[in-house]
């Protein structure tokens, strides 16, 4: 029997593609899931399942017993935290204990998921590659500068320790089986439900998280070690984002773009609130500094040197909308 690939974070929106990807071209999945995870993107996945934490060494050197190859995938995705280092310590030193037990166990070959979150975005708005790295102290917010600092760590243990980790950027997925969901995920479920009836001027590079996830194997069988591709699909301004939306379910696309500087007073409110109630606000402070910037990224490198596509922007939100719809989150009705 060929050893299982292990793969971190399944129960996530990312991990869960990549898992589907692996399995669908018949490679044995190892899951590494936390016991407190939930287990709906688990559902129908013929794969082995081990309970422990990216943070715990034990646990992690217990699931990569007989794994050759490991993608790690895991990270607490959010952009408001009631204790923004949480989200810091969950990404830098999961990262750290996960590439540790990869090299003393000898895995051969790793791909670790990024995010464009740690590259330094343009002024001017156009879209940016790989050769733009973030400094982690300009580093909007605790989740970008996590994800900044970790793959600094991951770069280091390649050069300096010979990590054979291939290390890849996707932009924003999204798509089927964001269960959290994600910002993202959040923002469309709000737009098709008829909850956001005017926008900032901001913009996003959209991508399917199937695509992400193919991404993801093609970075495993061509990339080269230490070095980074992003897996990206469609540069679109909210606005149009969420007309699209609009169009998908029948409703009216809105047309009233506020002033960023508006938002501030409500997102500091916002914030308040979920200090108490523990719940994560729709809109943070950090969420509209980073909307001062247009988010648009080149995947370009990703295209030539692995072979990566991406489909229309439009098709990823169809897909997500109907998701969200037969999952209850979005209304019927209208569509």
């Amino acid at each position: 029997m060929p050893s299982p690939i292990l793969v971190t974070g399944v129960s996530g929106f990312v991990g869960s593609a990549v898992a589907r990807a692996l399995l669908a071209v018949g490679h044995p999945v190892r899951a590494l899931v936390r016991g407190s995870s939930p287990r709906g993107n688990l559902q129908g996945l013929d794969m082995e399942v081990v309970e422990g934490d990216m943070r715990d060494p034990a646990s992690v050197g217990h699931a990569l017993r007989g794994v050759r190859h490991l993608f790690h995938v895991a990270a607490d995705y959010r952009l408001w935290a009631p204790d923004p280092e949480d989200i810091v310590r969950a990404n830098v030193e999961g990262t750290r204990v996960v590439m540790e037990a990869a090299m003393a166990a000898g895995v051969e070959r790793v791909v670790y998921t990024s995010s464009v979150a740690t590259l330094a975005l343009r002024e001017d708005g156009r879209p940016v590659d790989e050769e733009a790295p973030q400094d982690p102290a300009r580093a909007i917010g605790a989740y970008k500068r996590s994800k900044t600092l970790a793959e600094r760590l991951v770069e280091r243990m390649v050069t300096e320790g010979g990590l054979p980790a291939v290390i890849v950027l996707p932009s924003t997925p999204i798509g089927p089986r964001d269960i959290k969901p994600t910002p993202t995920g959040r923002i469309i479920v709000e737009a098709a439900s008829g909850r956001m009836p005017a926008f900032i001027d901001t913009g996003l590079n959209l991508v399917h998280v199937d695509d992400v996830a193919a991404g993801h194997l093609l970075a495993w069988e061509k990339g080269l070690p230490g070095r980074r591709y992003i897996l990206g699909g469609q540069d679109v301004s909210l606005g149009d984002m969420l007309a699209d939306i609009a169009a998908l379910v029948g409703r009216k696309a809105p047309t009233v773009k506020l002033p960023r500087q508006a938002i501030f007073p409500l997102a500091y409110a916002a914030e308040a609130v979920a200090r108490v109630t523990k719940r994560e606000p729709f809109a943070t402070v950090d969420a509209l500094r980073m909307a001062k910037y247009r988010m648009f990224f080149s995947s370009e490198r990703a295209t030539r040197e692995l072979g990566y596509r991406a489909r229309p922007h439009g098709e990823a939100l169809a897909d997500a909308v109907a998701w969200f719809r037969a999952n209850g989150a979005i209304p019927a009705g209208k569509g």
